[in-house]
């Protein structure tokens, strides 16, 4: 039996219990820390699972204890936490964006900690976590927190750490890339005289099963995208029209930015007052 905490009841805490929920978890073995009252009320109806409004009440007896809260937050809740994690030294999931392993050890203490960066597919069971671990980690706790990951879509290991700022900015920050497309590609239809529901739900329906091919075929995107490309063909004309506009130069320089900028917001963590 494996007791788990939440520090955080938002929605990504949300999905994680519901997906640990449907793996056969029981609701006593899961307990939710929240400041807000309506948080609590929601979780404990919806779940059955216990709810505190202090972290140290919620992590007392944990075997496992997920850090769901933003990132802004953690030097803010790292002081009621530390100590309530010494004595047990449960193992640490992180799931809040950005915030570097050494961090976490300088605030929370010498303890096992899996970093995760999941995305917002995980509220309906089809997320991309990529997962990073620091040494004191078990092969046992990496099953863990892998099994607990894996409850929300598909995982993915990061050995180099500095590697996990190019995740955000891939997968953690990506379905707003596809979400932007779909605008695009609607509002470039109703633009032609589709009607904009027409629109829209063909754009989502194409993305959805592009995506599918993607997945369960796996193949090469390369080689997917050829076999739809007939010679001098309408996506032939398409496709030289995004090379035309810079579509790969786009992206790389939209994944540097936001590699950069997540390297950019840990870093001024450290400038952040802690209590």
């Amino acid at each position: 039996m494996t007791r788990i905490a939440f520090v955080g009841g938002g929605n990504m805490a949300r999905s994680l219990i519901g997906g640990l929920l449907a793996t056969g978890l029981a609701p006593a073995d899961l307990r939710v820390a929240d400041p807000q009252a309506e948080t609590r009320e929601g979780l404990g109806r919806d779940f059955g699972v216990a709810t505190w409004a202090e972290n140290r009440l919620a992590v007392a007896d944990a075997d496992v204890v997920v850090l769901a809260v933003k990132p802004q937050a953690v030097p803010k809740v790292q002081a009621e936490l530390r100590i309530a994690l010494q004595g047990r030294r449960p193992l640490l999931i992180s799931i809040a964006a950005g915030v570097r392993l050494d961090q976490l050890e300088r605030w929370l203490g010498a303890l096992p900690i899996v970093r995760c960066m999941p995305n917002t597919p995980a509220l309906i069971g089809a997320g991309a976590t990529g997962l990073c671990a620091n040494g004191r980690v078990s092969p046992a706790q990496r099953a863990q927190a892998q099994h607990i990951m894996d409850a929300v879509g598909l995982t993915r290991w990061i050995d180099d750490e500095t590697l996990m700022d190019t995740v955000t900015a891939l997968s953690g920050s990506g379905p707003a890339y596809f979400f932007a497309l779909v605008e695009a590609l609607e509002e470039a239809a109703v633009a032609q005289g589709l009607p904009r529901d027409t629109a829209r739900a063909l754009a989502a329906q194409t993305c959805l099963g592009a995506g599918r091919m993607l997945e369960q075929t796996g193949e090469d995107p390369a080689e997917l995208r050829r076999r739809v490309t007939s010679p001098n063909g309408t996506t032939q004309a398409a496709l030289e029209s995004f090379a035309a506009d810079g579509l790969p130069r786009i992206a790389a320089r939209a994944i540097a930015a936001a590699t950069r900028r997540g390297t950019e917001m840990a870093a001024a963590l450290d400038q952040e007052p802690h209590a």
